[in-house]
């Protein structure tokens, strides 16, 4: 069973036909008002009969309000990486952060080449598009000194500015399937984006798919759960079920979410230009999906999560003056007492206080979080531009992803938890098997707050639709606050002591 614990996403794939450009635009509003997630095109810029992709997205994002936008996937032979870096971070910025980019390696090389494009061969579109990636993440990265030296086989950037950056921290979605274009996916990018229809054995085949990007991903010290899993699917809704996504919406319910539990899929983007299809499969599958595996996540795995469950469900609606906790604190476990005598060196204490400077950090980003918050209220700052802001926050920058262990390590939230999850948390299971329970309750936890951020920046975009209903975006900051202070306490008060004692892995500093 393989759940990488992504919160779901539902989505639309519509052909950007030139014919009834007018209609294309109609069914992205009608997938925004099914209450879809994402909607997403086909790019074929050497397709005379397709509007081109990216000014359909830039249409598109102008006449919608909420959904998120992305390419499906773009042709990246045809698109400069540098220009389409920039393109998709200006896009980002305008929208308030509703842009992802899906980028593939290419195919039909020869409308490809006529057009201008170069023709590669399978290893050689490999190479390029691990090149692209690192060139787009280098333009983005408007914190590092000088500019953008990318030195590739077939890309060369020497010295290009930085910038600008996206709204959010965008995630890289690659389609997929061969072994290297795998291997590539677990390796560099957020998130893997096949198609149904062009696997071989169907759903049967993603198991050993997903094996394949877990083991690259172990392998160059990433978490697989780093990456999301999304699907392009097609399907029918019928009287009778006749097979997979061929039946009643109940049955399409059934079997998505058994692809979310077994085969590690939180994004479920839907194939068809048919109105009704898109209106059904966002009022009727989706909440059905979500509300099952969210009961599936929230099954006690033994005593030391059952109340993490609960405590979760109780706060998730709960008003802000009522001040719900998220969990029972009077569950967490508690690490042994230190060896009597023990002589911690001044490189342990060091360790051991960088737990603490780091939750310092994230203590002063909780408080730049109520202060955006105050502003939004006095209106003296907009939704969209408070999304904005708290997006570019560190602890919303990553979802989760393992970081690297730099000299100052790491000041995020989602990476500072990833890396404990995956590496340091590791490490002190092996040093103490005492603390498992402790360690145990900490990844839960994480898992939580990880939501409870989610829960902020869906609260904002409601608010952009409805401002003048504030208290969900109340209730939601004061909820991670409140779970992430009492987190945060709790997870010194465990383990610097046992991170002085035991130090760090070996690799894990600089």
């Amino acid at each position: 069973m393989t759940d990488y614990g992504h919160e779901l996403q539902f989505g639309s794939f519509l052909t950007p036909s030139a014919r009834q450009p007018e209609q294309v635009v109609a069914l992205a509003r009608a997938s925004e008002a099914a209450g879809l997630d994402l909607v997403t095109f086909q790019d074929h810029p050497y397709q005379p009969a397709f509007l081109d992709s990216w000014t359909l997205l830039s249409y598109v994002a102008a006449a919608t309000d909420r959904i998120r936008l992305s390419g499906n996937v773009l042709n990246l032979p045809l698109r400069q990486p540098t220009v389409l870096a920039r393109s998709a971070a200006s896009l980002d910025r305008l929208t308030g952060g509703r842009v992802e980019l899906a980028l593939g390696a290419g195919g039909f090389w020869d409308a490809i080449e006529a057009n201008g494009g170069p023709r590669r061969q399978p290893g050689e579109a490999v190479a390029a598009l691990r090149e692209a990636i690192e060139i787009i993440r280098e333009v983005w990265d408007v914190d590092q000194r000088g500019g953008a030296r990318v030195i590739g086989e077939h890309y060369r950037v020497a010295g290009a500015k930085r910038g600008p950056a996206p709204a959010h921290d965008m995630e890289i979605w690659v389609g997929a399937y061969g072994p290297r274009m795998l291997r590539l996916v677990g390796e560099f990018a957020d998130g893997w984006l096949p198609s149904l229809p062009f696997l071989k054995r169907g759903a049967a085949e993603l198991p050993e798919l997903n094996a394949r990007i877990d083991e690259a991903a172990t392998a160059a010290g990433r978490a697989p759960a780093a990456i999301r899993r999304l699907l392009n699917l097609s399907g029918e809704f019928t009287d009778s079920d006749s097979g997979l996504l061929s039946g009643p919406p109940t049955a399409w319910a059934e079997q998505l979410t058994e692809l979310a539990l077994t085969a590690g899929v939180s994004g479920f983007v839907l194939m068809t230009d048919d109105p009704t299809t898109i209106a059904r499969f966002g009022a009727e599958v989706a909440p059905a999906v979500r509300e099952a595996v969210a009961a599936e996540r929230g099954r006690p795995r033994g005593s030391v999560g059952a109340d993490l469950a609960a405590g979760a469900a109780a706060g998730a609606d709960a008003p802000a003056d009522e001040g719900t906790p998220v969990w029972d604190e009077t569950t967490r476990p508690v690490a042994p007492p230190a060896p009597e005598g023990h002589a911690y060196t001044e490189r342990g204490h060091a360790i051991g206080q960088h737990l603490v400077d780091v939750h310092d950090h994230l203590r002063q980003e909780l408080k730049q979080l109520r202060d955006l918050l105050r502003q939004v209220r006095r209106g003296a700052l907009s939704p969209a531009v408070a999304r904005s802001q708290i997006n570019q926050l560190t602890m919303r920058q990553h979802t989760w992803a393992l970081g690297a262990y730099c000299a100052s390590y790491c000041t995020l939230l989602a990476q500072h938890h990833g890396l404990e999850d995956q590496s340091v948390f590791p490490h002190l299971r092996t040093s103490d098997t005492g603390l498992a329970p402790v360690l145990d309750r900490l990844e839960e936890e994480h898992v939580v707050i990880h939501e409870l951020s989610e829960r902020v920046d869906r609260a904002l975009v409601d608010l952009i639709n409805k401002p003048d209903d504030f208290d969900p975006l109340q209730a939601a900051v004061d909820q991670l606050a409140d779970a992430l202070t009492s987190h945060l306490g709790y997870e010194e008060d465990q383990l610097v002591e046992p991170l002085s004692r035991y130090g760090m892995a070996p690799g894990q500093l600089a």
